[in-house]
């Protein structure tokens, strides 16, 4: 997801790997407190504990560090770490274990979500990187939807790229309304988190004929 134009190449030293990582963890927590546009560089810094000329050393600009903070975001979330599933063999199962870690990786990263969707709004190079961002989860679960099809698990009639197209988005776009626009439910209270699990799995399920 990393917009790769804005950043640097990483340092060389363990002591630089050691302090751009803390001034993009910094950098986070003020983003996420003050948003993108009222977050400052001597925030982050002041944050960091480190001079404005030690920031310049790792970054060029508040854009620059912001791409990369997203780009341990969507680490994060390209590779959220699932439980172990008790029937590996169960496509279901499977399909609900990945969504579980997917949807808790969204749920930590919902700040950040939400901030990127306001700048790609204002700023061409984040609106592509927000764009790419959903490219790497279509064409990695399209995949996983040709392999299924391949063992005679999912409904062959299905492209599988429209297939990942549709409902990647669809679980997007559900996570966000829970997470960052916090939507409530029917009754009026937030959504549990196991309701959203269940119902984005469900979906995919039924979408791809799987079985439970």
């Amino acid at each position: 997801m990393a917009a790769t134009a804005l950043l640097r190449d990483l340092p060389v030293t363990a002591r630089g790997v050691r302090t751009r990582t803390s001034l993009v963890a910094a950098a986070r927590t003020v983003f996420e407190r003050a948003g993108y546009l009222d977050a400052r560089l001597t925030d982050i810094t002041k944050e960091a504990n480190c001079s404005t000329g030690t920031f310049y050393t790792y970054f060029d600009n508040k854009e620059q560090i912001f791409a990369a903070v997203l780009e341990v975001a969507q680490e994060d979330m390209l590779h959220p770490g699932m439980g172990r599933v008790r029937d590996a063999d169960n496509p279901y199962a499977v399909l609900e274990s990945s969504n579980r870690a997917y949807l808790t990786a969204f749920q930590r990263n919902a700040k950040l979500m939400g901030l990127l969707e306001q700048v790609s709004q204002i700023d061409p190079v984040f609106a592509k990187l927000r764009r790419d961002r959903g490219a790497t989860f279509i064409t990695r679960n399209a995949k996983a939807i040709e392999r299924l099809q391949a063992e005679g698990k999912a409904d062959t009639s299905l492209d599988p790229l429209l297939a990942s197209r549709a409902l990647s988005s669809m679980v997007s776009r559900f996570a966000y309304s829970v997470f960052v626009s916090e939507e409530p439910g029917a009754d009026g209270k937030p959504v549990p988190f196991e309701d959203v699990v269940q119902t984005a799995t469900q979906i995919w399920a039924n979408a791809l004929r799987l079985e439970r």
